[in-house]
């Protein structure tokens, strides 16, 4: 009688971090771009497919990589803390992405912000320029717009006919991007390539001009063919669409009418403090009559260069006075550059985080929509949440220790409640340790923590049709009490309570159209951060020391909401 052999640890399958690495590279390859922001993939010139079968594929490869790892964690039950985690992260995404899909979202993916169309031009400013293998990389990558574009819309057509149509103010605002980018006496692709080796300067212009006239192609069609048959299509998405994005932003499954009233207690308790705090800068000043004194009276930068540069410094002091004090940065993670973001940008201001190696370093983006002249007292806040210690310390640091958790779960994992919830998180934190003392930049910080309580409200009372409080007129002001939340709604509140540009307020509202459920994982992920620290300080008592809880909370990698709170609590 034979015996059935032992197998041995080669035989056995894979463990979680080696299957979600496994996944990065075969995305990589899969998504061109992905590859481009990692880093790992140099000299590459394709772009996506963007198709119906493009994007069948990408699910494809969730699939068997979510069997990968059903075999893993049945061949080792008993995985360590590293690999638990790590799974938890993999299947969480992969799974609440697959329901995206299967939903028909990737067939009516229309936003200002984050498109497909959005993606293809973002991939150039992430591209090397150095040498001249590098312009041909660019040069092949914008004649290969076209085929990605043709993709898009065919996955777009497939959306109309099976009914999945795209919100009409996504359409409508993101054609006048697309003519932002191409119109005019030179496409933004050809001012992109004006700064390429002279010696390949007529072949980088036709690629630019195959590429703009790809753009412009799709331009006219989504406002002479797409908006036409999308007309009266409600922009709100309803409360199971909305619950199926809330999943993929936040990482959770999210109590939305609790989260609602929750932003609303945020919401009056932000107000209070804003009116004390506008009296300190204009004595009898509401919160917008405050702002607008700062707008036209307060500090400001003259030049588009000036304020990169000043953005830079705030960046490079923060570094300076919060290393070896509140965190311990390695060097690599010391560095970031503040950019001008390119014409045709959505209003916010943006981060990208470095490659794996740090050849490409993290970055902060500034739209300017054409102005020249920039009001300092709600930059600050703005770029500690971008930058130091907001959004590039924790995603910085994610590459930095890659090598102890996955590649995965230091980039393209990462779930976007907690990393925005880092960033909000960041700003109070900055308050906190004294350095918003001035009234000005105190009552521009409380305006953004105002902005992200404000979305919860209109975000979920927009996308649900929840109504607005009936004490609304009593509590606020605001005579629309019991009424149920529209879009003209949530524009008109949320310029009554915001200190923003009408262009800001006006693109924002677009991006929470086209986004249901991310603009409420800013202040859903503070609250979460805040009550990890609050626990951990509770188990640890007098010996709770703050550094090494960031350190230790900023090197866990990425989490959703469902397990953030409980991972913070044990450090």
């Amino acid at each position: 009688m034979s015996e059935t052999p032992v197998a041995s640890a080669a035989d056995q399958p894979a463990l979680p971090r080696a299957i979600a690495d496994a996944y990065v590279d075969a995305l990589a390859d899969l998504d061109p771009i992905t590859g481009q922001y990692l880093g790992i993939s140099p000299g590459d010139d394709r772009l996506p497919d963007f198709s119906p079968a493009g994007l069948e594929a990408l699910a494809d490869l969730s699939r068997r990589t979510l069997e990968r790892l059903d075999a893993a964690e049945a061949a080792h039950p008993a995985l360590d803390e590293a690999e638990r985690r790590c799974a938890k992260l993999l299947r969480e995404r992969l799974t609440s992405g697959l329901a995206v899909h299967e939903a028909g979202e990737g067939l009516r993916a229309v936003s200002n912000l984050n498109s497909p169309v959005h993606s293809v031009r973002s991939v150039f400013v992430m591209m090397p320029t150095a040498t001249d293998e590098d312009w041909a990389a660019i040069e092949g990558r914008l004649r290969n717009v076209p085929a990605a574009l043709a993709g898009y819309r065919e996955s777009l057509q497939a959306g109309l006919d099976r009914g999945l149509p795209a919100g009409p103010r996504q359409v409508a605002a993101v054609v006048g991007q697309l003519g932002e980018w191409v119109d005019g006496d030179r496409s933004w692709f050809a001012e992109f390539v004006s700064a390429g080796p002279q010696e390949r300067a007529g072949r980088l212009t036709e690629a630019a001009g195959v590429a703009a006239k790809a753009v412009a192609g799709l331009r006219d069609w989504l406002r002479d063919d797409y908006a036409p048959a999308i007309a009266g299509t409600p922009d709100p998405v309803g409360r199971e669409r909305y619950a199926l994005w809330a999943r993929q932003w936040n990482g959770a499954d999210l109590d939305l009418d609790e989260a609602y009233a929750w932003g609303w207690q945020e919401f009056l308790r932000i107000e209070a403090e804003m009116r004390a705090e506008a009296g300190k800068v204009l004595p009898g000043a509401t919160p917008r009559e405050a702002m607008a004194h700062l707008e036209r009276e307060g500090q400001a930068i003259e030049g588009v260069e000036e304020v990169r540069a000043w953005l830079q410094t705030l960046m490079d002091e923060a570094i300076d006075a919060l290393d070896g004090t509140h965190f311990d940065l390695s060097e690599p993670v010391r560095k970031v550059e503040a950019m001008i973001a390119p014409p045709g940008s959505a209003a916010a201001p943006y981060y990208t985080g470095p490659s794996l190696d740090f050849s490409r370093p993290g970055r902060t983006w500034l739209p300017t929509m054409g102005e020249t002249r920039f009001p300092v007292y709600d930059l600050v806040s703005t770029w500690y949440h971008e930058g130091v210690p907001g959004h590039h310390l924790q995603l910085a640091q994610w590459v930095h220790v890659a090598d102890r958790l996955s590649r995965y779960q230091a980039t393209i994992g990462l779930v976007s409640a907690n990393v925005e919830g880092w960033a909000l998180y960041a700003e109070r934190l900055m308050d906190e340790l004294g350095f918003l003392t001035d009234p000005g930049r105190r009552l521009g910080y409380l305006d953004a923590q105002q902005m992200r309580a404000v979305r919860v409200i209109i975000d979920i009372g927009m996308h649900l049709g929840l109504p607005v409080p009936d004490d609304a007129g009593e509590r606020i002001g605001w005579d629309h009490g019991g009424e149920t939340w529209t879009p003209e709604l949530a524009r008109e509140f949320f310029g009554r309570h915001s200190g923003r540009p009408t262009e800001f307020l006006d693109s924002e509202l677009i991006r929470y159209l086209g986004m249901p459920g991310q603009a409420i994982g800013y202040k859903l992920g503070e609250r979460a951060w805040l009550a990890g620290r609050e626990a951990a300080r509770r188990a640890h008592g007098a010996d709770f020391d703050p550094k090494a809880w960031h350190m230790a909370a900023l090197s866990l990698g990425s989490l959703g909401l469902d397990d953030l709170l409980d991972e913070l609590s044990k450090l």
